[in-house]
């Protein structure tokens, strides 16, 4: 009676989300950075390939918030109804990076410097730019750019069929595809995973979910390889042999749930590294009181024609002459 419990107030607090037109959620590792590394050295990193020390501690402290928001309650949101979505990541010194889309209108700006110390690839200043690198020395600066989706497509389809080509329409799930996918995977979890269920103070639940990893993601794959030819190209689902090779140790979820509406996910994955120097290694999902994403003012526009022009024009002129000529002969 405890797993159907626990499972009927799951069911309800995804359904009270999927009543909302506004969503606002964090994401973090819970790990340090000494995990980060021991994990980094059990995957074969060549010499000198080594995950730097100030990239782990980055990893470790980061968090990515995210705030979607739909013209309709999400269950009843397509693709077109997402009109305004924002993204910030964040580390122990502040903003690293913050995209945000309204409408057709991309925005983005980042803290280059900090981004390239912790990762050990250097960037350069703005001052380092020939003129011809325009709004780019903005990106380098931090400060607010935009662009318009639109003519992101436009481009990438001239690339891909020549000039004057309509872009190729995104591929999409149809709804009845969507259904049998969300009716597969609630079959596979209900299958494998345990919930125990623990009631808390002033609303509060706590839901803990455990199921082997190989097991469960295997009878996931085998729910879905029926739909594979109606998943978007480029989805490939593990073959069998790469299934048999997956870690098969449990994982454990923490799941708080606060007046029906899921408050917090904790995910257990420390044991899936089959590595005993990783002593802590976790996702954290935390339902969050996000804002309505908002363009930010005094955002410079990106050309990306002339963008991509100057860029080469540069290159050209640092090899020793002018775009297409070499040591300026």
């Amino acid at each position: 009676m405890e797993q159907l419990s626990a499972g009927q107030k799951l069911d309800e607090a995804f359904e009270n989300m999927n009543k909302e037109k506004s969503l606002s959620y964090e994401f973090s590792l819970d790990t340090d950075a000494a995990s980060l590394k021991a994990l980094d050295d059990s995957s074969g990193s060549e010499p000198g390939e080594e995950m730097p020390d100030e990239a782990a501690r980055l990893l470790s402290d980061a968090k990515i918030s995210v705030t979607v928001q739909s013209r309709k309650p999400f269950g009843e949101s397509g693709e077109k109804d997402f009109d305004r979505m924002a993204m910030k990541i964040s580390g122990r010194d502040g903003k690293l990076a913050e995209y945000r889309v309204i409408g057709d209108q991309v925005y983005f700006r980042s803290d280059m410097a900090k981004v390239g110390k912790a990762m050990g690839t250097p960037v350069p200043t703005a001052a380092d730019l020939p003129p011809e690198a325009g709004a780019l020395k903005k990106v380098l600066e931090g400060e607010w750019v935009k662009v318009d989706m639109k003519e992101i497509e436009r481009l990438a389809a001239e690339g891909d069929d020549g000039p004057g080509s309509e872009p190729s329409p995104e591929p999409t799930l149809d709804a009845a595809t969507q259904k049998k996918l969300v009716k597969a995977m609630r079959e596979a979890v209900g299958r494998e995973v345990k919930l125990k269920t623990a009631g808390g103070e002033d609303g509060t639940e706590r839901i803990t979910a455990t199921a082997p990893f190989r097991t469960l993601v295997t009878e996931l794959v085998d729910e879905l390889r029926p739909l594979s030819k109606k998943l978007p190209p480029g989805t490939e689902l593990p073959t069998a042999k790469e299934l048999k090779d997956a870690p098969n140790a449990k994982v454990r979820a923490d799941i708080t749930l606060k007046n029906e509406e899921l408050k917090e996910v904790r995910i257990d994955l420390a044991k899936l590294t089959e590595n005993t120097k990783v002593k802590k290694l976790g996702l954290v999902i935390r339902m969050t009181e996000g804002t309505k994403p908002t363009a930010p003012a005094g955002a410079t526009e990106l050309d990306l024609e002339e963008l991509m022009g100057g860029m080469m024009g540069g290159m050209g002129m640092g090899m020793g002459g002018p775009a297409g000529t070499a040591g300026g002969e």
